[in-house]
């Protein structure tokens, strides 16, 4: 049998007792033994839930209990559960984590001690919810240099651009509404600027490149500009806009960056709605794979804790070693990156000419929906000879938005 004990009571915490309650047979199988909540710790009491007899407030009850193996933190934040989790893999106890903050701000830390102390730092379920995508590419991928990662990596920001698309709302009303149905917090910041998925591409790039990205390096724009006359342009384009978190391996380095992209409707991610995520990867031999499923919520966020559980159990003497160094990945200045976008600029014909007159292999779109002006498609342009091209044409007209577009001819 392995004790384990779950940090925090929450969405996530009382979905892993859940897992482990409801499927304990299936479990018990699949890791070869049974695994036994030992310890709940949380603030709060709950007398009319069956956790409260195995409930304590003292992290100390579970730090020097040398039968409790395996730790399982899902309390969110940084500082304290980094201590919590640092406790407990200097005592020699597994642990797992769905914590994204966590693990982007102190991954490489984390893992060096767990090294140190041969047991095992796990963290499937911080990235893609119930997505295996970090399994999959610390073990399945290991053959490939990774040449892409580019995900749907917040179900709450992917929810509010399907509503938005398919039912001609305005992002406020549709955040409200995912607030009322539990999909967004009350306080969004995090998911709609885009803040959630800069910490998962950041864990991506880690694993796939083997360094640590630092991910206040990584250029993040959210949604909240997007409005219901940026989906009319979407739809002229027949494309669809996304929050994606990009990340590229290229013969002069890394890129990444967090951002909403018109996507054409034959790319993998158009077709990703509602609340679900998908990440594509791109390996030089295996080729493109597409992961997808719910990237958020109790019980699929759970399932890929549990996931985790089994495996610290089946390797409770053995430390299985992770591609992820302390070593600073160096990420390209965005200046230099490659970029296409739709620029949308009040105005008619006397500002289409000097717009084109500007981008000179442009491409003028007009849509019913907006009469009092226009988008340009650019071309391949570098990031920073875009931005000043904005800035030019600021000086003259309004430009009142700018979305990134695929660059790829």
């Amino acid at each position: 049998m392995v004790n384990i004990a779950i940090l925090g009571f929450g969405t996530v915490g009382s979905g892993v007792y859940e897992v482990v309650t409801k499927n304990n047979e299936v479990i018990t199988r699949k890791a070869g033994m049974e695994i036994n909540v030992k310890y709940v710790l949380d603030l709060r009491e709950f007398p009319e839930h069956e956790v409260n007899k195995v409930l304590t407030h003292n992290i100390d009850d579970i730090l020097n209990d040398d039968s409790v193996q395996v730790v399982v933190e899902v309390m969110g934040g940084v500082d304290v559960p980094y201590q919590f989790v640092k406790g407990a893999l200097e005592k020699g106890k597994h642990v797992v984590t769905s914590n994204k903050a966590l693990v982007a701000a102190k991954g490489p830390e984390l893992l060096h001690i767990a090294k140190q102390k041969n047991v095992n730092f796990l963290f499937e379920a911080s990235v893609g919810g119930g997505i295996p995508i970090l399994r999959s590419m610390n073990r399945s991928l290991t053959a490939d240099v990774i040449l892409e990662v580019m995900g749907i990596l917040n179900g709450t920001t992917n929810y509010i651009l399907t509503e938005m698309t398919e039912n001609d709302l305005a992002f406020d009303d549709v955040l409200k509404k995912a607030q009322e149905l539990g999909y967004a917090e009350k306080d969004p910041t995090a998911d709609v600027e885009g803040y959630d998925a800069c910490r998962k591409i950041a864990i991506l790039s880690s694993l796939a490149y083997g360094k640590t990205a630092n991910f206040e390096e990584i250029l993040t724009e959210g949604i909240t500009k997007i409005t219901k006359t940026d989906i009319c342009y979407a739809k002229k384009c027949k494309s669809v806009i996304k929050l994606v978190g990009v990340s590229k391996n290229s013969p002069e380095g890394i890129s990444a960056f967090v951002a909403p992209m018109l996507l054409p409707k034959n790319h993998p991610l158009s077709n990703v709605n509602g609340s679900f995520n998908a990440i594509f990867v791109k390996g030089n031999m295996v080729g493109d794979l597409m992961f997808y499923g719910r990237g958020a919520g109790s019980l699929p966020t759970a399932s890929a804790v549990v996931s985790d559980v089994i495996a610290a159990a089946r390797h409770k003497h053995l430390h299985v070693d992770v591609d992820w160094t302390a070593e600073k990945m160096e990420i390209l200045s965005n200046d230099h990156m490659e970029v296409k976008a739709l620029v949308r600029i009040a105005g008619g014909e006397a500002e289409q000419k000097k717009a084109l007159a500007l981008f000179k292999n442009g491409e003028i779109i007009t849509i019913d929906e907006a009469k009092d002006e226009f988008a340009v498609i650019t071309d391949i342009e570098t990031e920073k000879t875009l931005s000043e091209k904005i800035e030019q044409l600021s000086k003259d007209m309004e430009v009142r938005n700018r979305i990134r577009m695929e660059a790829s001819e």
